[in-house]
């Protein structure tokens, strides 16, 4: 039976057929984001040729940085974006789709080809953007350019398309935002996105990994030395990283591992817009935009008095989770067939795509070290073996064997050695699950705090 959304489809189609020499590509998605049609030159856009195997899909699975779904689930046309297809670049037009009652039943997408004449004064003012754009990046290149936008963040699990809402949202707004998560799960990447997405994107972009630099060199490395500070000092002032991120954005990595001491004067710089170099009583003024992160629990870290709950404050504005590799259901195929086709182009090799059963492999795996590791296994794989593709016995030579194959081979203990084997390996899970937080870890395991602290000195694993 043809119901009305059927019938408002065909005729945007037919529609989009009669034009079709004005536009480069066209896309339909249903109110869910699936896609119901591309047209042809919507199909030789993405290298594809078949439309039936993508019919259904989510429209993030064949088009990772899509914004479709949002005009679907807002109802806000985009009437004009411009966008990058390889070297190409599109001016695109993304409106929803009603029925007779005003509900939203999907949404229509359609690039303009660039040689309708009245967008080519647009197009030529946007070349001269992109020459001057291009000017730009090449001065700061050998500074500090933004490496990755959010384009470059893959995904098209749910979590990650919250995560690309509130990085657009904390590109759009100038408070301090503040990062966490585990290990590997691409905090610098998405400081760079946010950079990308300001205002401040033609400014700097500094990053210090806070846990790298030595402590009594980290005061002079934030705020620079004054000339004959100290002996062996230079006779010319040294910036610190305040100074040259000025009118940009300073990323502070792993915040939670900054002394005490420093984290009073870095409170006083964010409080007061003022740095004070190493040696010198002369105040300079700086504007930054401040993007801290951390694998640590600060909240804890705040209770326990490791951490300053005023300067806590003053960073978690704008909290961003970034969500571990094993809570992004479906993400892990896309990420891995990304992995193989850099691979393969740094390695100047065929690319290798994955096995149904290799991509299985992978999904039963944990993934303590999140999507770094995963780029990691994928390169490993294409070192230790060879072939057209990457099959599931190539996956089980890196990954270790998965924990219901360890469990059995366990060498035989007493009870009380069992128990407290067990013990332990929940607790390590709850605590890696929980990001650290141990409160959190605590009620996962159905423990007080107190007793979650006493059984981590009891096995050492503090």
């Amino acid at each position: 039976m043809t119901t009305i959304a059927d019938e408002r489809f065909a005729a945007a189609r037919a529609l989009l057929g009669m034009v079709e020499g004005m536009i480069d590509g066209a896309t339909l998605v249903d109110r869910e984001s699936r896609v119901v049609w591309f047209s042809e030159g919507q199909l030789a856009l993405l290298g594809k040729t078949d439309l039936a195997e993508l019919v259904g899909q989510e429209i993030e699975r064949v088009i990772p940085h899509s914004r479709m779904r949002e005009v679907v689930e807002t109802g806000h046309p985009h009437p004009l974006d411009i966008i990058q297809y390889g070297d190409r670049w599109l001016l695109v037009t993304r409106l929803p789709l009603r029925d007779e009652t005003g509900a939203i039943i999907g949404a229509i997408a359609f690039a303009l080809k660039d040689s309708i004449p009245y967008l080519r004064p647009i197009a030529e003012r946007l070349h001269q953007m992109q020459s001057r754009l291009s000017r730009m990046e090449q001065a700061f290149s050998a500074k500090r350019a933004v490496r990755f936008t959010a384009e470059h963040i893959l995904g098209a699990s749910p979590a990650m398309r919250q995560l690309a809402r509130l990085l657009r949202r904390a590109g759009e707004v100038g408070s301090a935002v503040l990062l966490l998560g585990e290990t590997g799960t691409g905090k610098e990447m998405a400081a760079h996105a946010i950079h990308a997405a300001s205002k401040r994107m033609s400014r700097p972009f500094v990053a210090i990994n806070v846990a790298a630099v030595p402590e009594n060199l980290l005061e002079a490395e934030f705020f620079g030395v004054a000339p004959g500070a100290f002996t062996g000092a230079a006779r010319q002032p040294r910036p610190g990283k305040f100074q040259i991120a000025h009118e940009g954005t300073l990323f502070l990595d792993e915040i939670g591992d900054m002394p005490l001491a420093l984290q009073a004067k870095l409170l006083r710089t964010l409080q007061d817009g003022e740095v004070e170099p190493v040696g010198s009583n002369q105040p300079s003024r700086v504007d930054v935009r401040i993007i801290a992160a951390t694998s640590r629990p600060l909240a804890d870290m705040v209770r326990a008095g490791t951490f300053r709950q005023d300067l806590y404050y003053r960073l978690n504005v704008l909290p961003i989770h970034l969500p571990p590799l094993r809570e992004r259901a479906g993400d892990v195929e896309l990420l891995a067939t990304r992995f193989s086709e850099q691979t393969a182009a740094a390695f100047g090799v065929a690319v290798r795509p994955l096995t149904a059963a290799a991509v299985a492999r992978l999904e039963r795996h944990d993934w303590p070290g999140n999507v770094r590791e995963l780029a990691n296994v994928i390169e490993q794989i294409y070192v230790r073996s060879d072939g057209a593709r990457i099959e599931a016995s190539h996956v089980a030579d890196v990954l270790p064997a998965p924990p219901e194959a360890a469990t059995e081979t366990a060498p035989n203990l007493d009870l009380a050695s069992a128990v407290a084997r067990m013990e332990r390996t929940m607790m390590a899970d709850a605590l890696a699950q929980a990001g650290g937080n141990k409160r959190e870890a605590a009620a996962r395991l159905g423990l007080s705090r107190s007793s979650l602290y006493a059984k981590i000195r009891q096995y050492g694993m503090g």
